[in-house]
């Protein structure tokens, strides 16, 4: 209220300058426009420029001036309430082992794997996240949750057997699933990112559970390559990719296959960001005032100049080239034709 009224004392004035400034300027209107006495078209919305302007500055100062201060705070300050989830189903199988990933080929799948999260971490701000890792063979266990202490998950990461914690049997990667929705369940809605790794193989074709509304977004990499597989276990073993599409079209996330190449800056920007509010709903008074300083001050500062150089298309003065003729003219004799007035 208090900026509202500033405004609108700020603008009173200044219209009521601008009325005194007309009537002076009219007075030496064809001293300062010329003959017509009248200035560029453009000219006419200078006395409610000025206005707006000022009154625009006063209210953003005010504002800002009304405001408790911004306090800009790490990763580390941030309350547990308001921090954002990263939860990493991660399949941890024997064929996970498997060399045949990467861009040669050379590496194994787990390793692939580590490479493609270590890629994510890289270019996201992981400090403003809690990470979750389900690891998930035959059955789903719960690694680590909630933490921010990077160097754990790269532990996680690193070749880390966590395969011999379970039984030998087949992938049940609905149950990593089943896990992952159990942990995010009490979790705020739409604040969590989950992430699923695996090659796909033999993953069971009914039992998807139901993802909680606490996960906001899904993103699902397949490693291992998709066209040549490997034998183990008397099978035979490759990226199953229509599998792990069809899991991330269920979701409602994205597939994304890391075997040659890491996850976009686009996508990944896309899965991380997306369903958020938009920059304009983010905006708030602070910034609304910012803006309001900016362009007021601009106008204020610019007008002056732009007065001075297109206000009026007239010039007083003599023109340069007539001056260059009379002195051309000056101190030359008159011939007989030119006194009689012969051109």
């Amino acid at each position: 209220m208090v900026a509202i009224l500033a405004t609108a004392a700020v603008v009173i004035l200044a219209v009521a300058a601008e009325a005194l400034h007309a009537a002076r300027v009219r007075r030496v209107a064809a001293l300062a426009f010329g003959p017509t006495g009248r200035p560029a078209r453009w000219v006419r919305l200078v006395p409610a420029l000025r206005a707006l302007a000022a009154g625009g500055l006063a209210w953003g100062l005010v504002t800002l001036m009304l405001l408790d201060p911004k306090v800009h705070r790490s990763a580390d300050d941030i309350p547990e309430s308001e921090m954002r989830h990263l939860l990493i189903v991660f399949d941890v199988s024997p064929s996970m082992r498997l060399t045949d990933a990467g861009p040669d080929g050379k590496q194994t799948r787990r390793l692939r794997a580590r490479d493609l999260i270590e890629s994510l971490f890289s270019r996201v701000a992981v400090r403003q996240y809690l990470t979750t890792v389900v690891a998930v063979y035959n059955g789903a266990i719960p690694v680590v949750e909630k933490t921010r202490d990077l160097d754990v998950i790269h532990n996680i990461m690193d070749d880390l057997p966590m395969h011999h914690a379970f039984t030998k049997g087949n992938t049940d990667l609905f149950a990593g699933l089943q896990e992952a929705a159990r942990i995010a369940h009490p979790w705020r809605p739409g604040s969590a990112t989950m992430l699923v790794v695996s090659d796909g193989d033999t993953v069971p074709s009914t039992g998807m559970p139901r993802m909680p509304a606490s996960i906001g977004h899904v993103l699902v990499l397949g490693v291992g390559n998709p066209r040549q597989g490997s034998f183990i276990d008397g099978r035979h073993s490759k990226q199953d990719v229509s599998t792990l599409r069809q899991i991330a079209a269920r979701l409602g996330g994205v597939y994304h296959d890391g075997n040659e190449k890491h996850v976009g800056s686009d996508l990944l920007r896309e899965v991380t960001q997306g369903g958020e509010v938009s920059p304009l709903d983010r905006l708030t008074k602070r910034e609304y005032a910012l803006a309001a300083c900016g362009l007021g001050a601009a106008i204020l500062g610019l007008l002056p100049f732009a007065l001075q150089r297109v206000g009026t298309a007239w010039r007083p003065g003599v023109r340069r080239n007539e001056k260059r003729t009379g002195e051309a003219t000056k101190g030359r004799r008159s011939s007989p034709r030119e006194v009689a007035g012969v051109v």
